[in-house]
């Protein structure tokens, strides 16, 4: 987790901790002129987030559901390890529906389009496994670094055409093709539409996570010591500040 500073609650602000390699989609569509992350990197960014995530979930007496997990709301520090921020938007469920079916009813649902649990979306029903299908959206994105509208469609149907190789994203020329296809595949398990049909983070997701961070550590000083340009932090550092409304940081 990012970790905050301090909030000037008459502005609305809240100061986080610098991260000087900003956030994970300005790496992931190279804002800035940015060299594209490897796949070793972006292959442990994933576990990193899983575990932040768990760790949030795992809140006690109450889970924490963050709500609005995207690309834009994970920050790399100088070393591109990855925290979450941004909880601005995120509730504490009540204890008495704390589970592993946790649902708990807003008067408002509350997010980013995309990105949105769609149960959440229609019934208000906000659970744990709201944010998994956050997660699994930002997975497809961090292996194809396309925009997320319509994307678990379009890898689905890559997948079933066998053409998945060419969803990845074309700036890293080296993907473990069999890896990359297994975590697109989790990816969009982590998507579906019915949150039943959802993995349990803890114990289905994060181990295979975990399992793809190993693969990527072991590869990774071979990475380091290729001649392909080693990612560097943008030419203009974004200021690690998150402004919210005042709604939203009297309801935090």
């Amino acid at each position: 987790m990012v970790l905050l500073l301090g909030a000037c609650p008459e502005y609305g602000c809240l100061v986080y901790e610098f991260m000087a390699n900003g956030s994970l989609e300005d790496r992931l569509f190279c804002r800035g002129d940015t060299p594209p992350l490897s796949w070793q990197l972006r292959f442990r960014i994933a576990a990193e987030i899983g575990t932040g995530l768990l760790f949030l979930h795992q809140t006690k007496p109450e889970p924490l559901v963050h709500r609005d997990l995207k690309p834009a709301n994970i920050l790399l520090d100088r070393n591109f390890v990855s925290k979450i921020s941004d909880v601005g938007l995120a509730r504490l469920v009540p204890p008495s529906v704390a589970d592993n079916v946790t649902q708990y009813r807003m008067t408002s649902t509350a997010g980013t389009f995309c990105y949105i649990d769609p149960e959440y979306q229609q019934t208000g029903m906000l659970g744990i496994k709201s944010d998994i299908y956050s997660l699994g959206i930002m997975f497809l994105q961090i292996l194809t670094a396309k925009p997320a509208m319509g994307l678990t469609h379009h890898v689905d149907r890559a997948l079933e055409k066998g053409t998945f190789a060419e969803m990845l994203d074309p700036a890293v020329p080296d993907w473990p093709i069999e890896e990359a296809t297994f975590f697109a595949k989790l990816a969009l398990k982590c998507a579906e539409l019915r949150r039943k049909d959802r993995p349990d983070l803890g114990k289905v997701v994060l181990p295979e996570l975990n399992r793809l961070r190993a693969l990527a550590e072991e590869t990774m000083h071979q990475s380091l010591s290729s001649a392909s340009p080693v990612p560097r932090s943008p030419p203009f550092s974004p200021v690690s500040m998150q402004l919210v409304s005042s709604l939203e940081f009297n309801s935090a």
